[in-house]
C-alpha cells in the first residue's frame, strides 16, 4: 500500500451514527481531525469512545455516515485496508514469538522484502529504545516494555494515523508517567495523527492537541486542553474534566451583575445573557481559584471538613452554610483544623455560570459570539 504523508491523513467523521438494534449509541457525530494533530477522546465509561475508535479502525460497522482517512472515503474498507495501526490495552502480542518476530510479523505477512524488514525492525527498536530486547519473548518482558513492542508493531507498517485504545490502563502509576512521555515524545518524532483513547484526565490534559470531551454518544465540546478546562461549554463538561473537579454550587442571580451564594452577594461587574434576577443559577470555581481571606461581606464564609496535605499543596474539603460541599487549593499559609470556619475569596472573572439546565451563561455582551 503507498502511505501517504502524515501532513495529508486527515480523518473526518460525516454524521457517524452505530446502533446495536434498537439501541444507538453514537448518535450523528461530526469531527474533523487535521493531518498530524493528537487528538483524544475522554468520557465516562460508557460514552462511546472506544466505539467510535474502533469505527475509524473497520473493527466496527458504522450504521450510517461516512469515515474519511487522507481524503479517502473507508466507510466500507477492510481494517487493513484504512492505513491505520491500532494500539490496544491488552498489547495483543504472540507470547510464541520473540519481540523481533512480533515486530516483523505484519511485515512477512504482506511480503515485505527481508532487508525492508529489517530496516523497520531496528528503525522501530531505535525509537522505542527497545533494541536489547528483541530476542527477548513477551513473557520476559514487564508491562511497559511490553507495550512499546506494541507500538513498536504498529510503527513498522508506517501508518497514515495511529489509534490508541486506554493503552496504558493495565500500568502502574509511575510506568503510565514514563510512557506518557513515551507516547508524546513519539508523535513529536513522527509527526503522524493521532487518536488516543483514555478515561484518565492527565492523560487527555497533557497529550493532546485537543480533547473531544463525549457524553452519551455524543460531543459536549471539542477544545484544546486550556480551552475545555478554562472554557467549558457546559455543565458536563465543568464537572468532568479536572481534578479535583470544579466546584459546582448553586446560587441566585440577583442582576445587574450580581450573584447570590449562600449567605453572600458578589459582583461579577458584567450582566449574562439568557438569564432574568432571581433566576436560580449554578456557579463553578476551580480549586485554585479559591483563596482564604480575612471576614468580608464579600467572601464566602466556609468549614473546613478535613484537610488533605500533599507536600506543597493542601486540599481543603469544606461546606458551606447550605450544606453544600466546596473544594479549596491551597498553597501557602497556616494550618487549618477540621471544624474550623475560614473565609473564601476569588477573581469574579474566574467564575463560570450555568443554567440549571447544564446551559454556559456567557456575558451579555460575547454571548452571541460562538463558543471556544
Amino acid at each position: 500500500m503507498t502511505v501517504t504523508s502524515p501532513e495529508k491523513a486527515k480523518i473526518e467523521l460525516r454524521d457517524v451514527r452505530k446502533s446495536f438494534g434498537a439501541v444507538n449509541i453514537i448518535h450523528g457525530l461530526d469531527l474533523s481531525i487535521e493531518g498530524g494533530e493528537f487528538v483524544v477522546f475522554v468520557g465516562p465509561s460508557g460514552c462511546g469512545k472506544s466505539t467510535l475508535l474502533r469505527m475509524i479502525a473497520g473493527l466496527e460497522d458504522v450504521t450510517s455516515g461516512d469515515i474519511f482517512i487522507a481524503g479517502r472515503d473507508v466507510t466500507e474498507l477492510d481494517p487493513a485496508k484504512r492505513g491505520i495501526a491500532m494500539v490496544f490495552q491488552s498489547y495483543a502480542l504472540y507470547p510464541h514469538m520473540s519481540v523481533r518476530e512480533n515486530l516483523a510479523f505484519g511485515l512477512e505477512m504482506a511480503k515485505t522484502p527481508a532487508e525492508e524488514i529489517e530496516r523497520q525492525v531496528q528503525g522501530a527498536a531505535q525509537i522505542l529504545k527497545i533494541g536489547p530486547l528483541l530476542e527477548r519473548r513477551p513473557g520476559q518482558l514487564s508491562g511497559g516494555q511490553r507495550q512499546r513492542v506494541a507500538i513498536g508493531r504498529a510503527i513498522v507498517r508506517k501508518p497514515l494515523a495511529f489509534l490508541f485504545d486506554e493503552p496504558l490502563s493495565n500500568l502502574d502509576a509511575e510506568l503510565r508517567v514514563s510512557m506518557r512521555i513515551e507516547i508524546a515524545r513519539l508523535h513529536r518524532e513522527l509527526g503522524n495523527t493521532m487518536i488516543y483513547v483514555t478515561h484518565d484526565q492527565t492523560e487527555a490534559m497533557t497529550l493532546a492537541d485537543r480533547i473531544v470531551v463525549l457524553r452519551d454518544g455524543r460531543i459536549e465540546q471539542v477544545g484544546t486542553p486550556r480551552e475545555v478546562y478554562e472554557d467549558p461549554s457546559n455543565l458536563f463538561v465543568a464537572g468532568f474534566i479536572g481534578s479535583p473537579r470544579m466546584n459546582i454550587v448553586d446560587a441566585i442571580y440577583a442582576g445587574d451583575g450580581r450573584i447570590k451564594i449562600a449567605d453572600t452577594v458578589m459582583a461579577l461587574g458584567q450582566n449574562f445573557a439568557g438569564v432574568a434576577a432571581g433566576d436560580g443559577i449554578k456557579l463553578g470555581i476551580r480549586p485554585e481559584h479559591l483563596n482564604v481571606a480575612q471576614s468580608s461581606s464579600t467572601a464566602l464564609r466556609a468549614k473546613v471538613d478535613f484537610a488533605e496535605y500533599l507536600g506543597s499543596t493542601r486540599y481543603l474539603y469544606c461546606y458551606l452554610p447550605s450544606g453544600e460541599t466546596i473544594t479549596v487549593e491551597q498553597r501557602d499559609g497556616r494550618d487549618l483544623s477540621s471544624g474550623e470556619e475560614i473565609f473564601l475569596r476569588c477573581d469574579p472573572e474566574r467564575l463560570r455560570l450555568f443554567s440549571t439546565g447544564g446551559d454556559r451563561l456567557r456575558s451579555a455582551n460575547t454571548a452571541g459570539m460562538p463558543t471556544a
